[in-house]
């Protein structure tokens, strides 16, 4: 009875950490159109879109982590607003001085030389009219052109070494089909760190031409 009850017990946990990870990543993600899946990747189309970023330097863990605390601190109030912004999905809070952005995924991070940017969409229902100002200098919002991108995907843990060997299966299978890289892969991550692992998304990518 002691080790039904512990199976019992164990299937529950697991069943509502899958619930956990499930509704917190119902968030609105990036915008691409599939243009073709090869051997072991996919061909993307971006559309132009709006991030904000700052970077960062350090090992790749700590830069991630780093980078991630300065930007949500932007979305989740750390700004001042030039105008009224209307209460409207996704838009999920508001007062009289700063105002909350959705989260949104993927997060972005991109490696040169030491220096690591971090990155979040912002949401497709703003423009650069409309979004607030970032209080805090380190944080920029920018515009990214449309870029037509080579993506592979994974789930469970993303740790550097995982991460690393995901980016140099994707340059290998690039050159293999003699497609061309434009600069350095990026990781993407599309999950929050208390998602079951099985769960997660992950993603490596680089623009191509």
């Amino acid at each position: 009875m002691n080790i039904l009850y512990i199976v019992l017990s164990i299937i529950g946990l697991l069943v509502v950490w899958s619930l956990v990870g499930y509704f917190s990543s119902r968030v609105e993600s990036a915008d691409y159109t599939v243009l073709s899946s090869q051997n072991g990747y996919e061909v993307r189309l971006y559309p132009a879109h709006i991030v904000a970023q700052t970077t960062v330097k350090g090992s790749y863990t700590e830069a991630l982590t780093q980078g991630f605390r300065i930007v949500a601190g932007y979305i989740f109030g750390g700004n001042t607003k030039k105008e009224s912004i209307s209460m409207t999905s996704p838009v999920i809070e508001k007062s009289g001085v700063s105002e909350s952005i959705a989260m949104t995924s993927p997060v972005m991070a991109t490696v040169e030389g030491e220096s690591h940017t971090i990155s979040f969409g912002m949401p497709r229902s703003y423009t650069l009219e409309t979004l607030p100002i970032p209080t805090d200098s380190r944080v920029q919002i920018v515009t990214i052109s449309e870029k037509k991108m080579a993506v592979i995907r994974f789930s469970w843990f993303r740790t550097d070494a995982r991460v690393q060997s995901k980016k140099q299966e994707l340059l290998s299978a690039l050159k293999k089909d003699s497609v061309t890289a434009v600069g350095e892969p990026q990781y993407a991550g599309y999950s929050a760190p208390w998602t079951p692992p099985w769960m997660t998304r992950s993603e490596v990518l680089v623009e191509i031409k």
